[in-house]
């Protein structure tokens, strides 16, 4: 089969490699679409490897058909050889054929496109995790989204106001923030003219503090921002694009018994992570399949223009998903 291999230049090769191998309690995947994340950028450029035991090349999140399925995959499964899937990956997206646990693969929500389908595995179960596992975020909250044209906050932004959160996030000019305005953020701050700390301090003084943060940029405005969270906030970080330095006050995090939490979906064990797709079926997949979540996907290429959307990713041009064709 062929899959997108990475050459010296840290160019992307559609090449050829080896047949996947079924397992017991695998399922095989003719893979239609894959969907891009930052992860991928990363690995391209040699400093995020796949995961033991999964393929060297990229591709966290995928939609296509069961192909083939183990005997255990089978018997514990709901799925049958024909049937649209999404899967998450620790790698290998990037190909014509996939191996997955079964646990790995969930249905595509009724009315989703593959395309659509593909962006959901990794962002949504990312969001999820974050939103409600780590963040303990409830009804009537407030969270703040960094990023909020990111892949990632198209999905949370929406996700969280689906679940009756209130959603402050932050952009970096005028037109973004336009850009946006369809994910349904209550307060969307453009830090090119306005200071998030100070929105996170005017929050706070009117007694309608932030709860719940997710924030992948992290730098100075982690320290400055989170003396102004609420009673038991957590501060959820899941990358530093923004910088790996911060200077956090103590004695608000002390006095306020606040949680500054570190959080990697790809460091979950399997279990953990078939645990957390199970429930994104059970209380997500209705909210798509009734357009109360609706996926944002900025553009679908074919797997032939890998490198173009690596590239619509690294300009930070993307307000959605990027998602790659097969079929």
């Amino acid at each position: 089969m062929k899959a997108m291999l990475v050459n010296g230049e840290q160019q992307l090769v559609w090449s050829d490699v080896a047949e996947p191998v079924l397992a017991d309690d695998s399922i095989i995947i003719d893979i239609h679409a894959a969907a891009l994340n930052r992860a991928d950028i990363l690995q391209r450029k040699g400093s995020y490897p796949s995961p033991k035991g999964w393929p060297e090349w990229m591709g966290l999140e995928v939609a296509g058909t069961v192909l083939e399925m183990g005997k255990k995959a089978a018997e514990l499964s709901r799925f049958k050889i024909g049937d649209a899937v999404c899967a998450l990956l620790g790698g290998g997206g990037y190909a014509e054929k996939v191996a997955v646990p079964y646990n790995m693969v969930m249905p595509i929500p009724k009315g989703l496109s593959m395309a659509e389908a593909s962006s959901l595995p990794e962002a949504y179960a990312t969001s999820y995790l974050n939103l409600f596992y780590e963040g303990h975020l409830k009804a009537g909250q407030t969270i703040y989204i960094a990023a909020g044209a990111s892949g990632l906050a198209s999905v949370a932004i929406p996700m969280a106001k689906a679940f009756g959160a209130k959603v402050v996030t932050s952009v970096l000019s005028a037109e973004i923030k336009k850009n946006i305005a369809h994910l349904g953020a209550d307060i969307v701050v453009d830090t090119s003219a306005e200071s998030l700390e100070e929105v996170f301090r005017e929050l706070f003084e009117k007694g309608e503090p932030v709860n719940c943060a997710m924030d992948c940029l992290c730098g100075d405005d982690l320290g400055k921002c989170m003396q102004y969270m609420a009673e038991g906030g957590y501060w959820v970080v899941i990358s530093t694009l923004a910088g790996i330095q911060t200077n956090v006050l103590l004695r608000p995090l002390l006095t306020r018994g606040m949680h500054l939490v570190g959080s990697m979906l790809r460091k979950r064990s399997v279990e953990e992570k078939a645990a957390l797709l199970a429930e994104l079926v059970e209380k997500v997949w209705p909210k798509l399949e009734s357009k109360e979540i609706v996926p944002t996907v900025y553009k679908v290429l074919p797997m032939s223009k890998a490198m173009e959307a690596h590239s619509i990713l690294e300009r930070g041009e993307n307000v959605g998903k990027v998602v790659l064709t097969l079929k």
